[in-house]
């Protein structure tokens, strides 16, 4: 028996198995705070549930026949993909024009990288509340200097036309320094020998990004664009804190429409807000593999 057991934890020392250990807490976190509320998610989204977990009874996909008709819902996805359209492909081509610039190391363009990638770190609650305040249409800073300058004194996130493009602005501003790093990082790992070559054959500094560093900057774009275009599919903070998704609903999201169903908006439907977050969840999927599949062709035709 002690034979057995010894030569039993003798084969845990083999680095094969030994790498299950060093994982093995990453795994609990997964499955403790990823797999269990997402499989009791889908099971919430078959019953009829309330947010005080009152159970009146099972349903089976009623919920989810029920979201073809939902009207609010409808336009809560348009909201999420018109913000995703935008503000991914804005995020995505300023951090990638700021990279190319602040890639090479002088001190003026490290302490850029700082000033641009701090804001990434900081809470999108804070920052929300602070453009509140700022953009604000009676004591706000910037509406007042539109009306110094002559111009029309503008509401940013109280008219139902400009509340979403400044709900844009503003998380473009706070998120791209995290993908201008990621890209600057694999912009200087390119050789310098390509664009010397190019030089001598007399290519531009535009034929130079998208003859050489597009092309081999393709896996760190590939990355920077599907985790961006997962953040926003399931963006809220920013709206809830500068909007609540408001005015007339304009800037009401998919995952603010979860928010307001199950936990805002009487009867509390719990069901309903799961149904939908499972809905989300394989949407979401989808989008990445697609993406991820189509960047992985990408990377096979450019290697």
């Amino acid at each position: 028996m002690r034979r057995s057991l010894r030569s039993y934890l003798a084969g845990w020392n083999r680095p094969e198995r030994a790498a299950y250990l060093f994982i093995a807490p990453a795994l609990a976190i997964l499955l403790l705070f990823t797999v269990v509320p997402l499989l009791a998610t889908l099971a919430i989204s078959t019953m009829n549930m309330d947010v005080f977990l009152q159970v009146k009874g099972f349903i089976g996909l009623d919920h989810f026949e029920r979201l073809l008709g939902d009207d609010r819902l409808i336009d809560a996805i348009k909201h999420t993909l018109y913000f995703a359209g935008v503000e991914v492909p804005l995020q995505i081509i300023l951090a990638l024009l700021t990279a190319v610039y602040l890639s090479r190391n002088t001190r003026w363009r490290k302490l850029l990288r700082s000033v641009y990638f701090v804001p990434s770190i900081c809470s999108f609650t804070a920052i929300g509340i602070v453009a509140s305040f700022l953009l604000d249409p009676q004591t706000g800073v910037y509406p007042a200097y539109l009306v110094n300058l002559g111009l029309p004194r503008l509401e940013f996130f109280r008219d139902p036309a400009w509340a979403m493009p400044s709900v844009i602005a503003l998380t473009v501003w706070r998120s791209f320094g995290y993908s201008m790093i990621i890209l600057v990082a694999g912009i200087q790992s390119i050789p310098d020998s390509y664009y010397e070559a190019a030089q001598l054959d007399g290519a531009g500094k535009a034929r130079q990004l998208f003859s050489i560093t597009i092309p081999m900057l393709m896996p760190s774009l590939s990355f920077c664009v599907i985790t961006t275009t997962i953040a926003a599919m399931q963006v809220f903070d920013q709206i809830f804190v500068t909007t609540q998704g408001g005015p007339l609903n304009k800037t009401e999201t998919i995952v603010g429409y979860i928010y307001n169903t199950g936990f805002k908006m009487a009867p509390y439907d719990l069901g309903y807000a799961s149904a939908i977050s499972v809905m989300l969840f394989v949407f979401i999927m989808a989008i990445t593999l697609v993406m991820n599949r189509y960047f992985l062709r990408r990377e096979a035709d450019m290697a």
